[in-house]
């Protein structure tokens, strides 16, 4: 391990591979953080560096969301793809009211950097995913940084959209669950980006996937969202699928998206689980090409 500050903290067999959760120091979070991976035998050996998808979680969650629920692992293993599960910000920090608010705060990083006191000395999570947390697993395992992928649920599926849409060429393809998609016109977007960025909307908009859209500039980028329509989130426009659809199509940039509705479903891991395999498939196939 050629990270000093990368210390295992418990490792567990699970499909042909491991399910490994380490912690290491944070530059851009001050502090300690925490993820899972999961890796095939044949990036364990060293026999093969393997694609990596990255898995960002949502509003509450943390590393483990993903690996003990959503039903991954199997598909991964089939298909030789490392995951990687972060945490959703960092955890005791010390910053006045990160634990009277489970919007805001701890759980609740929405994967931006903040500008604003008392949040922007450790609520950095978009460039702790970006560039601290990659270098992070590139320097110490068997994957193959040139095949990366990323996706999401709720406050995950807006990270991963947002870290796709601002790094053309980085990620491979981008997949979300139940997307925060508009979160500069909804709550669940304004409350966090007015005390993490302040006042000033048009800085909103660098975080904010369908403002993105609207200004891709690289190549293209296979997009695939799930939202279940008796998702009461869904029901109360925190999500707000069809501004991105609408701004996807209306942009005319190079961003091939595939946005279903899903009859029935709920916000839940359910969902999740349930629709998990065409997820994998779908990166899998861009991650091999």
């Amino acid at each position: 391990m050629s990270n000093p500050t990368l210390v295992l903290v418990s490792k567990t067999r699970c499909f042909k591979g491991e399910v490994c959760k380490y912690t290491h120091d944070s530059a851009a979070t001050n502090g300690k953080m925490t993820f899972n991976i999961y890796l095939p035998d044949v990036a364990l050996s060293g026999k093969e560096r393997v694609p990596v998808l990255y898995y960002l979680s949502g509003l509450t969650c943390n590393e483990d969301n993903m690996v003990t629920k959503g039903g991954a692992l199997a598909y991964l293993s089939e298909e030789r793809i490392a995951l990687v599960t972060p945490d959703t910000s960092p955890r005791g920090a010390g910053v006045a009211g990160e634990d009277d608010d489970w919007e805001l705060g701890t759980g609740a990083g929405f994967y931006v950097d903040a500008t604003e006191e008392p949040w922007k000395k450790n609520y950095n999570m978009y460039s702790y995913i970006q560039t601290e947390l990659q270098q992070v697993v590139a320097e110490s395992f068997a994957v193959d940084t040139s095949r990366t992928s990323i996706f999401g649920h709720s406050m995950g599926g807006h990270g991963a959209l947002v870290l796709a849409l601002r790094n053309p060429s980085h990620y491979k393809s981008v997949s979300a669950f139940a997307p925060i998609c508009h979160p500069s016109t909804s709550n669940w977007g304004r409350k966090q980006f007015t005390a993490y960025l302040g006042s000033n909307e048009s800085a909103w908009a660098a975080y904010d996937a369908t403002e993105l859209v609207k200004v891709y500039d690289g190549p293209v980028l296979p997009v695939l969202v799930d939202q279940g329509d008796a998702d009461q989130f869904y029901s109360s426009k925190q999500l707000q699928p069809s501004h991105l659809v609408i701004a996807t199509e209306s942009s005319k940039r190079p961003v091939q998206l595939d946005s279903r509705m899903q009859p029935g479903y709920d916000h839940s891991y359910y969902f999740i689980y349930t629709f998990m395999k065409d997820h994998i498939t779908f990166h899998a196939r861009h991650l091999r090409m």
